[in-house]
């Protein structure tokens, strides 16, 4: 092709040759005639007032279609004549011919070329971003919850994600660590908890070889068939996992038996996760107290500040008879230690603004974790990612639940949960209580509303035996208002009470309505239920069985039981360990 095939003759910018078309809206090509020569009908504007020319065929007045097709015996009139030599300038056009175009501003060439170009790009880039959500996709593995969990976090609830580190020695160079025929028990496990408003969370670990109630677990076959696992009592939590062949929902169900909190989403990790993920992020920095020559673990540190990725990130969180008492316990506090920095580390800009290792991220997070069916697509743990995001690591807190030496064993080697501190604990959580000191929350204390609930526990109370109250179920478990009515006359002197059924509609939360003349009855069953005052509201008054003003008691969705108190505990009791993600601590 010649330069005028290219565009290029005579110095001609070929952006100046295309041409917008008023009447279609779209740009055409116009090439500039060599040479005086007959006009050539092109694209007409609508307001063309040029005769056809002479021998064309008569096309129609303000036509702004293409010019229509000609006779043989006229061609040879619409032949171009001979092109100019260089430098010879252009004779001006006839007046039939067309008007000539305005030659567009060289900053509106490059920024039309620029947007042909960057559309290209995004295109392109859409293509590959699509195909990339696709191989991420490929990498996650995700297994049934067989029933085990809510059905998946939700995005106006707190959320409650249980994490089950493995011992299964899979992947190169894991059958060094021991046990390499290990079934893959749950060897760490934390229970995440994060607040309804996103302002706060508790990570809370459960000790391998706290003796715990295994339930029955119902597990999902390869043939889809269901098989219910047998549950053992009193047996080492660890075995929750891979023992009997029970997978990850049966560690949620134990979970849900020890604390009372049910998990929204498991993942499970393996030693690989570890090996993979720090060397993501491009290692974690950690702390030792004294030097680290364990044999065991195969960590081997001097004592001060390191950097630390892949195998020796492993051994640094398998270390156990080097740190604190050489038990279990100590292993789960330099593990806690571990997770702080690198969920610093994930926080940093460092790290949100490489592409390079947010890549990497993606790649190793799918590939080393197995999660349950609700989280099988990029999607969706993009979304989960996204609400665990808004957290500040400062109100992150780590602890452990509450345990005391078992007292069935001579030689101590298990633990039992500690029966008065650790249903604290377990009930903060299903509270949303937070462990740290969270301004949003602390504000919220003071508020008008809440000042006004705890002026109604303010006062005089009466007798037990003067409080009237009719009791009914709200949506608490069967049988809650037969139960609370025996508990109350027997038990706390509250003899004027009766059973009034099934409320008309359930409640969330357990609630006394009354007469404001019923205010020091109101207060005392208050006491003896251990209500907050936000469940007293003050209303009307029904009349009883004997003709009586009579209060209202609906049992809620938060009722516990009789006896149980409803008043959320709002500190953490001085013996229950713990820290916050935000500091830096060295194992000792």
């Amino acid at each position: 092709m010649d330069a005028q095939g290219r565009g290029r003759a005579d110095n001609i910018d070929p952006a100046d040759q295309w041409v917008l078309n008023p009447n279609t809206g779209e740009y055409e090509l116009r090439l500039s005639p060599s040479a005086p020569q007959s006009a050539v009908p092109g694209p007409r504007r609508a307001d063309s007032r040029a005769a056809a020319p002479s021998g064309a065929s008569g096309g129609v007045r303000g036509r702004t279609g293409a010019p229509e097709r000609e006779s043989p015996a006229e061609a040879p009139e619409r032949v171009p004549g001979p092109r100019r030599r260089r430098g010879v300038p252009e004779e001006p056009p006839n007046r039939r011919g067309r008007r000539p175009v305005k030659k567009k501003s060289r900053a509106k060439k490059i920024l039309l070329w620029t947007g042909g170009t960057m559309a290209f790009v995004l295109v392109g880039t859409a293509a590959a971003a699509y195909l990339y959500l696709e191989h991420l996709n490929d990498n996650i593995t995700a297994v049934s919850d067989d029933g085990a969990s809510t059905g998946g976090f939700q995005k106006d609830k707190a959320i409650n994600i249980l994490l089950i580190g493995t011992d299964k020695r899979t992947g190169a160079g894991n059958t060094k660590y021991g046990d390499a025929n290990s079934v893959g028990h749950a060897d760490t496990t934390i229970l995440l908890h994060v607040s309804k408003d996103r302002t706060n969370a508790t990570a809370l670990s459960i000790p391998r070889d706290l003796i715990v109630d295994v339930p029955d677990c119902p597990t999902t076959q390869e043939d889809g068939t269901t098989k219910v696992i047998q549950g053992e009592d009193d047996v080492r939590f660890n075995t929750s996992l891979g023992q009997e062949e029970r997978t990850p929902s049966c560690t949620v169900r134990t979970v849900t038996e020890l604390t009372g909190i049910q998990a929204d989403n498991f993942m499970v990790a393996d030693f690989n996760a570890v090996k993979t993920l720090t060397t993501a992020v491009g290692g974690v920095e950690v702390c030792l107290a004294k030097d680290i020559d364990d044999p065991d673990s195969h960590l081997k540190l001097s004592k001060g500040t390191h950097t630390i990725e892949g195998e020796q990130a492993l051994a640094f969180v398998r270390t156990r008879h080097s740190v604190g008492f050489g038990g279990d316990l100590s292993r789960i506090e330099i593990q806690q230690q571990f997770l702080g920095s690198l969920m610093r580390k994930l926080k940093s800009n460092d790290t949100l603004t490489s592409p390079t290792k947010m890549i990497k991220l993606a790649e190793a997070g799918t590939e080393a974790l197995t999660v349950d069916e609700t989280l099988n697509s990029i999607t969706k743990l993009k979304d989960l990612g996204l609400e665990l995001g808004k957290l500040n690591v400062k109100n992150l807190t780590f602890t452990t639940v509450p345990v005391l030496d078992n007292p069935a064993e001579k030689v101590k080697a298990t633990v039992i949960p500690n029966p008065t501190t650790a249903p604290t604990v377990f009930q903060m959580i299903k509270d949303d209580v937070s462990f740290t000191e969270v301004k949003q929350k602390a504000k919220e204390s003071k508020s008008a509303a809440a000042a006004e609930a705890a002026a109604r526990l303010k006062g005089t109370k009466s007798a037990a035996s003067e409080v009237r109250v009719q009791i009914m179920n709200g949506g608490a478990p069967a049988g809650s208002a037969q139960e609370t009515l025996n508990w109350l006359q027997n038990d706390e002197g509250v003899t004027k009470s009766e059973n009034a059924g099934n409320a008309p509609e359930e409640l969330s939360k357990t609630t006394l309505e009354y007469d404001p003349d019923q205010a020091d009855q109101a207060r005392r069953l208050a006491d003896i239920m251990g209500l907050p005052g936000t469940a007293l509201k003050p209303g009307k008054s029904v009349t009883n069985a004997q003709g009586l003003p009579t209060m209202t008691l609906t049992l809620g969705k938060d009722f516990k039981g009789a006896g149980v108190s409803l008043t959320a505990t709002a500190t953490v009791p001085d013996s229950v360990q713990k820290s916050t993600a935000d500091k830096v601590q060295c194992a000792k």
